[in-house]
């Protein structure tokens, strides 16, 4: 599976070759690194338009990725403990493909995330935690839409999708400004649901390498290491923020 590219999805937009994504990500990592100096001498942008805009249609997208994966799953009857890929072109499964395309695109739009904390001078923001889950996340993705474009995955892609849904919702809301901030004291039960997730999906990924199913261990083997570097980042992000913050 390593070595040979699902048909289906190889000849899709941004898919075909390592090297678009690689450019995405070398252009991220330029504009992380010289966007603050750029930065400088000019006026923070307040960006309030753009920023609503931007997280409802974050919203609006994860909302659709969501249903798309859940129904889909539950119309294709996938198993939530093994679930090898559906490589036919069946409708359904040519249907999760496309989502899991999409959830892929979601992640390169995503980098926009950082783009606005820079123009709006908030690098304190930009931490090693974020650039590296928007970082990593384009790479994780790009191999699963190119190799197995359903599957366990699915599961992967519709738990992070319905997490957005709020995680997106609670930026729209704080992009409206101070006079929301008393609305959004709902913030750490936000992490509390990121963590969650990270958990459920360890235990989905750990669980398939301990039983015979034909997913291939190493996709397994790849997301359960990176989960758990998340799930370290975020509880290290928890306890700094809610712990010792409050402290």
């Amino acid at each position: 599976v390593f070595c040979f590219s699902d048909p289906r999805t190889d000849p899709w937009p941004l898919v075909y070759s390592p090297l678009p994504v690689t450019l995405v990500f070398i252009s991220y990592l330029f504009m992380v690194a010289l966007g603050p100096s750029c930065m400088r001498q000019r006026q923070r942008l307040e960006l309030r338009a753009p920023l609503l805009t931007y997280n409802l249609a974050m919203v609006a997208l994860s909302s659709y990725m969501f249903y798309e994966f859940l129904v889909t799953s539950v119309l294709a009857n996938y198993s939530y403990l093994c679930q090898p890929v559906d490589y036919s072109r069946s409708e359904l499964g040519m249907r999760m493909a496309r989502v899991c395309w999409w959830f892929f695109f979601s992640k390169v739009i995503e980098l926009l995330d950082t783009v606005f904390l820079i123009l709006r001078k908030k690098q304190e923001q930009v931490t090693f935690l974020h650039v590296y889950h928007h970082g990593s996340m384009l790479f994780n993705w790009w191999s699963g839409v190119k190799y197995v474009p359903g599957g366990q995955a699915f599961f992967v892609g519709m738990l992070n999708s319905f997490v957005h849904i709020f995680m997106y919702g609670y930026y729209a809301l704080a992009s409206l400004g101070p006079r929301m901030r008393q609305h959004l004291w709902w913030k750490r039960y936000l992490t509390i649901l990121q963590l969650c997730q990270f958990v459920a999906i360890a235990a989905h990924s750990s669980y398939n390498l301990f039983t015979e199913c034909p997913f291939p261990d190493g996709f397994n083997t790849a997301v359960f290491l990176y989960i758990l570097s998340l799930l370290a980042l975020f509880l290290r992000f928890y306890y700094q923020t809610y712990v010792r913050g409050k402290r």
